[in-house]
């Protein structure tokens, strides 16, 4: 099978070609996507558990708080001991962290809406569709069932 034949290579060419058309705008502001992508699950009313943020992103903790620390000395976050749980900490947005999330908001929206021009809603549909379906796929599947499978041969 040729990789242009595989699934996750289709999968990993766009999400790739989205993360670099992120990453450029949000240099534009001195940021990255996973910044953005940590601002937009941040609350900006109460903040978040740090804890949350991580599963959220698909990110380890040593990951996690690497971007956190790195968010911290941008001034964009700041970290507070919960008020109702004091064994946990909340991650809450400064000014300039709200003003990067809401530009990050437009950013994908902006995408959203010119992807929505160019795809008909019957095709984005039938896509949303199909990757539910390969979650579902992977969530079946074990690890093991699928190193049996001889794919890189």
């Amino acid at each position: 099978m040729k990789r242009e034949e595989t699934v996750d290579y289709h999968i990993k060419t766009a999400w790739h070609a989205i993360a670099r058309m992120y990453n450029q705008q949000a240099l534009k502001f001195d940021g990255t996507m996973s910044i953005g992508y940590a601002l937009l699950n941040i609350s900006s009313e109460e903040g978040t558990p740090a804890m949350k943020i991580g599963p959220l992103m698909g990110l380890e903790p040593r990951s996690l708080t690497r971007l956190l620390k790195s968010m911290e000395e941008k001034g964009l976050i700041y970290r507070q001991v919960d008020k109702n749980d004091k064994r946990s900490v909340r991650v809450l947005l400064t000014k300039e962290g709200k003003k990067m999330k809401e530009k990050s908001r437009e950013t994908v929206l902006r995408f959203n809406e010119a992807v929505r021009e160019e795809i008909p809603t019957s095709k984005l549909n039938t896509f949303f569709e199909v990757v539910q379906e390969i979650n579902q796929v992977i969530e079946r599947s074990s690890v093991n069932e699928l190193s049996k499978v001889k794919t890189w041969a």
